[in-house]
């Protein structure tokens, strides 16, 4: 094994306005609770990537199916979904540089470059019309207003919302992410709260099987609503962004062992939710008509547990819309930087963005079939952020003392692998008319 060796990543410049840069005097004067306290953010914003409305759907849809049945995939995607966001995380803090922009480093051809651009922004295209289409379909459970109408709406927040970022206030727009983060699981959380599952049921879905091609199909599904391709570009770039610079109070070491509590505080929010989700859709929706659209499922939530759990379902829905296509556009962004050296203002790459997702719900597509089908193919987007992923944080000229140890680079391996394997089982259940 090669020798690490010490490694003191570049200074940056810091980017947000005084209040909210990382100095010696803001963490110096905070006792060690507070200090890490002031250090987590970055983690909570990438996790509300896996409480997109691609995630409810996938979740839903699941549950009211196969009951119990894919229980076991929540709960090993959340924890693969620990380790990548953890890899991603030290990657931004060691290199102070983003994934898509050390891959823009090392591929040397100007076609190999846009080729791998290609397929990350048709993930983050994906993410684009599940969050949105998400929001629409809230508004309209809410408002009852047209889908276009609520698209363009969920849109124009979203706007706002990325402004923060835009003009490197950080700290606020985690703030704006983390409190819309808190009205998700609330609103997911009431109806598992109310209604609890069956705890032998519960126990025998952590079982790993699957029943029939369309159970693998919506296994996958749920793979890629969680572990999400576009969370792991977001990540390293919001701890690049947040943390430009170190120093003897500030240290990459101490960096990192925050961000582990960051990851872990993250993921055990988002994981919750997740599995909430599922719950009850199998314990109150299961055999229900119409129960694997959202609007269904709305509906059955309202007849069998109250239109006060439903409206909660409804806004969680909605905060989940708003929240996760502001990082998506953010890991977009970071994307098309990274790779092909190119920066147009985030806005102005929202609003086109937007446009995939307002033709859908023009054209009257079933919101739900949409929002799975992008699940779908987020999980193909999976092993090219992946396996970079892993490559990289286990070079030590790289990362210098910070590299994967042995064992790290061998999960990471393997569940690059399963994921994979899972991928192309899904590929050839497609094409054969099975799935």
């Amino acid at each position: 094994m090669s020798r690490r060796t010490a490694f003191v990543p570049p200074s940056g410049s810091p980017s947000g306005p005084p209040s909210e840069r990382p100095t010696d005097s803001t963490s110096a004067s905070l006792p060690a609770p507070k200090r890490l306290l002031w250090m987590l953010g970055p983690a909570l914003v990438a996790g509300v990537a896996y409480l997109d409305p691609g995630n409810v759907a996938s979740n839903m849809t699941a549950g009211a199916r196969f009951g119990y049945l894919l229980v076991w995939v929540v709960v090993v995607a959340n924890v693969m979904a620990w380790l990548i966001q953890y890899l991603s995380a030290k990657l931004g803090l060691v290199t102070c540089k983003s994934l898509p922009e050390l891959l823009g480093e090392r591929m040397g051809r100007k076609t190999g470059r846009r080729l791998y651009w290609l397929q990350a922004e048709l993930v983050a295209m994906a993410t684009d019309v599940a969050e949105v289409i998400g929001g629409a379909v809230a508004l309209w459970l809410l408002f009852d207003l047209p889908l276009l109408l609520g698209g363009v709406i969920t849109g124009v927040i979203s706007m706002a919302v990325l402004a923060l970022q835009g003009s490197g206030r950080h700290r606020t727009f985690e703030y704006v992410i983390i409190s819309m983060m808190a009205i998700i699981a609330v609103g997911f959380t009431a109806g598992v709260i109310i209604a609890p599952p069956d705890a032998g049921a519960l126990a025998e879905g952590l079982i790993p099987r699957f029943e029939g091609s369309e159970s693998v199909l919506l296994a996958a599904s749920i793979l890629g609503a969680t572990v999400m391709p576009h969370a792991i570009y977001a990540h390293s770039a919001l701890t690049r962004d947040r943390f430009p610079d170190r120093s003897a109070i500030l240290t990459t070491p101490m960096l990192i062992r925050a961000t582990r509590w960051d990851v872990t505080i993250a993921l055990a929010v988002a994981g919750t939710v997740n599995l909430a989700i599922l719950l009850l859709a199998a314990s109150s929706l299961q055999g229900v008509d119409g129960t694997d659209t959202l609007e269904g499922a709305h509906a059955a939530i309202a007849a069998s547990l109250g239109g006060v759990v439903a409206t909660l379902f409804a806004v969680g829905l909605l905060a989940s819309g708003l929240a996760s296509t502001s990082v998506g556009a953010y890991a977009g962004a970071e994307i098309m930087q990274g790779l092909l050296k190119v920066r147009i203002p985030m806005l102005l790459r929202r609003l086109i963005t937007l446009i995939p997702a307002l033709l859908i719900l023009a054209a009257g597509i079933d919101p739900t079939w949409a929002l799975v089908l992008s699940q779908v193919i987020l999980s193909f987007g999976i092993p090219f952020a992946l396996i970079p992923l892993v490559w990289l944080t286990s070079r030590p000229d790289l990362m210098g003392v910070h590299c994967n140890r042995w064992w790290t680079t061998a999960l990471g391996v393997v569940v690059a692998v399963l994921l994979v394997g899972l991928n192309i089982t899904l590929l050839v259940l497609t094409f054969s008319g099975a799935a």
